[in-house]
């Protein structure tokens, strides 16, 4: 537990080690240390791939059609209701709503062919039967620790809108926990920076967003830390290993966190909170405020995705609040009114995450994945919406050393099913486990539990999505 005390009292060892007990799963930051000095860890480096994977979840379901997608040959009521766009793929156009990312198609690896199976309104594939139950990050930190050694930084966190806009609403659990573990147990849940974030509790590391995005307060408290700590004496009373949990927990883990550490120019690149003013978005919806919480959050979220990975987190869940359901009815605006309510953000907001990884050298280390939980009906219906679809849905993969610039399968005429070989969500997680482990070594690996390891044969990775 992150404790701060009153500077004016002295600070005794015992007070003084609370700061480098991070509690997960038994094992508190010192002891992770000592996993870095030498000591045997249940996961071997060897395993773990020099790879970080970005999940970009698209709560609610995005339309196939509007995204990538967008069969202008078709009729009316099936073609994209936003256009196309020409991309620099030959051929290969997007919907209407995505310049940004046309003009970056080489870069970008879309899949026309994955189907997720059912039309449900849950969180497949980031938790489901596919995962164990858990988030799919949590098989990560099953594997490689949950935090980081000689860092400190937590290898697993899940960002929702309050990590970057404290007065967004919280998570919404509805549909499933975004933080579940499944069998694997608690100490395995992502992090969740932010107002209320549960995960916390596993971690014992309080690092509230509200209290980083007042960096003051913060590094404040930090600055006294240090003062009274040299004038006490106290650090003189630890070991090597406590002096270095200390070091870290006041140093780079506070930093990967303050997004004023980015350069302003990078900052307002990603920025997608002037795209549209709450009044701008149509106060008929019921998920107006998801609207407006997804267009003043989500890239930010992704520039924080973006500084956790560089700093060595290992996955990392992104989602704003249910915004991608299309119906056209009470709750949600239609797909044209849609689109400029998500669609726009996010091709700003993932054009420049992908120009910002190019940029730092990035883009061989950190994988971006992007998909929902189903697509949308190949017709739209009456209200100009369209509903529920487990027969296709889009999928835009970039970085992790892939060299971009394609489109793998193809769906029929009217973007309702694969017209190639499927590709399913056992097949996309597989995608992901091969990208963050060695899966020759992670199987011989001890100590991994036999429903992971049987995850791994469970279906192959999508052609092309693999890069050693």
């Amino acid at each position: 537990m992150l404790s701060f005390w009153d500077f004016d009292r002295h600070v005794g060892r015992r007070s003084f080690l609370q700061a480098g007990s991070l509690g997960l799963g038994g094992l508190g930051l010192p002891g992770l240390l000592k996993t870095a000095a030498g000591m045997t860890a249940m996961g071997q480096p060897s395993v773990l791939r020099d790879k970080a994977v970005i999940f970009l979840f698209l709560h609610g379901g995005p339309s196939q059609t509007e995204t990538f997608d967008p069969k202008m040959t078709a009729p009316v009521g099936i073609q994209s209701a936003t256009g196309e766009l020409q991309t620099r793929i030959p051929g290969i156009t997007f919907g209407g709503t995505f310049p940004r990312l046309a003009s970056l198609a080489d870069k970008l690896t879309i899949v026309r062919s994955f189907a997720t199976g059912d039309g449900n309104h849950d969180i497949k594939p980031i938790v489901g039967r596919d995962t164990l139950n858990a988030n799919l990050g949590s098989l990560y930190a099953r594997v490689a620790g949950t935090n980081r050694p000689g860092s400190g930084i937590p290898t697993n966190v899940a960002l929702f809108p309050q990590a970057v806009v404290p007065n967004a609403q919280p998570a919404v659990r509805d549909f499933g926990d975004f933080t579940s573990s499944g069998k694997l147990g608690g100490g395995y849940r992502p992090f969740v920076p932010g107002a209320g974030g549960e995960a916390q509790e596993n971690m014992k590391l309080y690092l509230d967003r509200t209290r980083l995005d007042d960096r003051r307060h913060l590094l404040q408290q930090l600055d006294g830390l240090r003062r009274v700590v040299d004038q006490s004496g106290a650090i003189s009373g630890l070991d090597r290993i406590q002096q270095q949990a200390f070091d870290t927990i006041i140093g780079g883990v506070a930093k990967a966190f303050d997004l004023s550490q980015e350069n302003a120019r990078t900052i307002a690149r990603y920025d997608t909170a002037a795209l549209l003013r709450p009044d701008d978005i149509s106060r008929r919806w019921n998920n107006h405020k998801n609207y407006v919480d997804n267009v003043q959050s989500l890239g930010r979220l992704l520039l924080l995705a973006r500084r956790l990975c560089e700093a060595g987190c290992g996955f990392v869940t992104v989602t704003t609040n249910f915004v991608w359901d299309m119906h056209s009815d009470v709750n949600n605006a239609g797909v044209e009114e849609g689109m400029r309510y998500m669609g726009v953000p996010l091709d700003h907001a993932l054009s420049a995450f992908v120009e910002d990884l190019w940029t730092r050298g990035l883009q061989d280390r950190i994988q971006l994945i992007a998909c929902g939980e189903m697509g949308r009906t190949p017709r739209i219906n009456a209200n100009g919406g369209r509903d529920h679809w487990g027969g296709l849905a889009p999928l835009l993969v970039t970085g992790g050393g892939l060299p971009g610039g394609h489109v793998i399968g193809e769906s029929t005429k009217d973007a309702g099913e694969p017209a190639s070989a499927p590709q399913r969500i056992p097949n996309l997680i597989s995608t992901v486990l091969h990208s963050m482990f060695d899966i020759s070594l992670l199987r011989l690996a001890p100590g991994i539990p036999r429903e992971l390891t049987q995850q791994l044969a469970a279906a192959d990775p999508i052609p092309g999505l693999i890069h050693a």
